[in-house]
């Protein structure tokens, strides 16, 4: 382990989403991370899923760990409060700022952003760049699609059939706690 605190890189829209079962997962995630003693590594952004899991980090006495990138300062309106805050030039630089700075990555629901930051930690690990879990969070069968697609790109024969066995899915935060768990302390 590094320096820095057990910390956890979550990665999750800058949308609320339409189903409001996800706005409670992120506060739930938030809660659970402080609660653990876990530092919030995230996209910095004080909207959407991010903003819900950083509040409620922040409320429970959380650390956290933003990262933005410079052209998104004004339209994700960093949070503030932050006990530390990057600024980064590009979206890659944000992702490796945040990856680096974290042990383990969980994945909520999300859009386009999400499932760029999910493949490439994936990808990661898929060529032996790093060993850490990554978690998915499926609560609501959100990911089920998503799931569907890499089981049929390893049919395909596209990738290899273990890198399925590179992401633990779980349904809700109180399974997220126990994966990640088995990873970090705290």
């Amino acid at each position: 382990m590094s320096a820095f605190p057990p910390s956890v890189c979550v990665f999750c829209g800058s949308r609320p989403g339409n189903d409001p079962a996800m706005v409670g997962l992120a506060r739930d995630t938030g809660q659970m991370l402080a609660r653990r003693g876990w530092r919030l590594v995230y996209g910095a952004g004080d909207i959407g899923l991010m903003g819900e899991t950083a509040r409620a980090a922040q409320a429970a006495g959380g650390r956290t760990f933003g990262v933005i990138p410079t052209h998104l300062m004004q339209g994700e309106a960093a949070r503030a409060g932050l006990d530390a805050l990057v600024i980064t030039e590009t979206m890659h630089e944000r992702k490796k700022v945040m990856f680096a700075n974290s042990h383990a990555i969980a994945v909520l629901p999300g859009g386009a952003g999400t499932l760029d930051e999910f493949f490439e930690v994936v990808t990661w690990a898929q060529i032996g760049l790093h060993r850490k879990p990554i978690v998915l969070v499926d609560q609501n069968g959100f990911w089920q699609p998503l799931l569907a697609l890499i089981d049929h790109v390893i049919a395909q024969g596209f990738a290899p059939a273990f890198l399925r066995d590179l992401v633990t899915v779980v349904s809700d935060v109180a399974m997220l706690e126990v994966a990640l768990s088995a990873h970090l302390p705290g």
